[in-house]
């Protein structure tokens, strides 16, 4: 908890010296690049540092009596994998160097995997499948930045970008440039690439889960972003090599099958795994449009998806932890018993549907605008498809949490939640319930205060 606290609040302060000062590039060791690491700090870096470190704090924070039960004779191994995970995804965020990236996203993708297994056996089973298609996705791009090196002479992304806008384009540029993406692709977790996903959010412990789901994928678009302002010259990646057309194909493809699978879903993990792979898909689209305006929606869409789901993870580790079950079926007669835990819940998932003012409406907002601004009205068609999807299976569970109460299961069932409440009730109280409000809180403020950020962090970078 010091350690990711220190890390937050240093997160915060980097983010302001930004602000203030302009960014900050540090050379590792002394060795100025290209022969050195680069670490570069600036809006955007700053922006996605501090929303993994906040997210990552607030779950530590609030799981710890669910990792004492669910990881007891591993609590050692837990919390070392936790920092190791970190360390990877906040190294990918403010690195400069593209090999560099890859080291950071194996550490993180290594804990992740391990972090996946201490689920027990059917997480073996998921975990071992993420490692395998993480291994292919790292190998990608790997081999993708191999092209850009042999292509350029150097690694780091500033000295890329000059030589590129030099040179022009060129078929090993070009190949690297598609390797690079679909390895990426695969660590977002974009369709058809997402098979690893649901299973690994599903069968992992339920706070290994809160924890990966808000912010691992994210880094992975983070990591697109920087591809598109930083290495590669811009209208490169629309003009020589189609990868914004297939990040717009992809993403709506994966708008449409995550939100159509998750409606059939009864387990809420399952469900909350493939709203993430429908929700990553409007980012994917974001990316893909490559406008300063798609650009700043992906990046606001990054931060409110990773509160969204934290939010939602965390109430489903909560009702795991308490009740045993995950079922949607079990949710019936639980507002009554968890009012602020659902009320909070509310506000999430009312934002994953993008009602105002709600963060989530006006991060589709901006996308919606930009596809305007490109006449790309199938995209907008998506954009608005995906909120009446989202809707669909957000409002089945809140009819089971609010509404039904009925039938002679319900009560039954009701009898249980009351009978089970007990304990959990004062642990949840003292950890969750506080991190569910803060949460829920900014949701709101996000999205009635969203021009602050756009205005001072995202717009002077784009």
């Amino acid at each position: 908890m010091a350690a990711v606290f220190l890390s937050t609040a240093l997160s915060f302060l980097g983010l302001n010296h930004v602000l203030e000062n302009g960014e900050i590039r540090y050379a590792l060791g002394g060795w100025a690049p290209p022969l050195g690491i680069e670490y570069v700090l600036d809006n955007i870096s700053a922006f996605v540092s501090v929303v993994v470190t906040t997210i990552s704090l607030l779950v530590i924070y609030a799981t710890r009596h669910i990792v004492s039960a669910e990881i007891s004779g591993h609590l050692s191994s837990f919390y070392c994998l936790v920092l190791l995970l970190l360390a990877g995804l906040t190294g990918i965020v403010v690195t400069g160097d593209l090999f560099n990236l890859f080291v950071f996203l194996e550490i993180a993708s290594l804990a992740a995997y391990s972090l996946v297994f201490l689920g027990g056996r059917r997480a073996m089973l998921a975990g071992y499948r993420y490692l395998i298609l993480g291994s292919i996705g790292g190998s990608l791009y790997l081999l993708g930045v191999a092209f850009i090196y042999f292509s350029t002479g150097t690694l780091n992304m500033s000295d890329v970008l000059y030589i590129l806008n030099q040179q022009g384009a060129s078929s090993s540029v070009s190949a690297g440039a598609i390797f690079i993406f679909a390895g990426l692709g695969l660590k977002m977790g974009l369709v058809p690439l997402h098979f690893w996903l649901p299973n690994a959010y599903t069968e992992a412990p339920s706070s290994v889960a809160s924890l990966i789901a808000p912010i691992m994928t994210k880094v992975a678009a983070y990591s697109m972003l920087r591809m598109f302002i930083s290495v590669f010259p811009e209208g490169y990646l629309i003009n020589e090599v189609p990868i914004g057309l297939m990040l717009i194909s992809l993403g709506s493809l994966g708008v449409l099958v995550g939100s159509i699978i998750a409606i059939s879903q009864s387990n809420l993990r399952r469900m909350f795994a493939y709203s993430s792979i429908s929700q990553l898909g409007l980012i994917a689209i974001g990316i893909g449009l490559a406008t300063p305006l798609s650009f700043i929606a992906a990046l606001l869409h990054i931060m409110n998806h990773a509160i969204m789901k934290a939010l939602l993870f965390l109430v489903v580790s909560d009702i795991n932890s308490r009740f045993k079950s995950e079922e949607l079926k079990s949710l019936v007669g639980i507002g009554k018993v968890m009012k602020l835990n659902m009320i909070a819940f509310t506000i999430a998932a009312i934002s994953m549907i993008g009602i105002p003012p709600t963060a989530g409406f006006f991060s589709k907002w901006y996308l919606a605008l930009a596809a305007i601004d490109l006449n790309q009205w199938p995209v907008l068609i998506i954009i608005l498809g995906s909120s009446l999807l989202t809707a669909v299976y957000i409002f089945r569970i809140l009819e089971n949490v609010f509404v039904k109460t009925a039938d002679s299961e319900s009560k039954n069932n009701q009898q249980s939640i009351d009978s089970k409440f007990g304990d959990a009730h004062e642990l949840s109280l003292l950890n969750i319930t506080p991190v569910l409000l803060i949460l829920a809180i900014s949701i709101i403020a996000i999205g009635i205060f969203n021009m602050l950020i756009i205005t001072h962090i995202l717009e002077p970078a784009l």
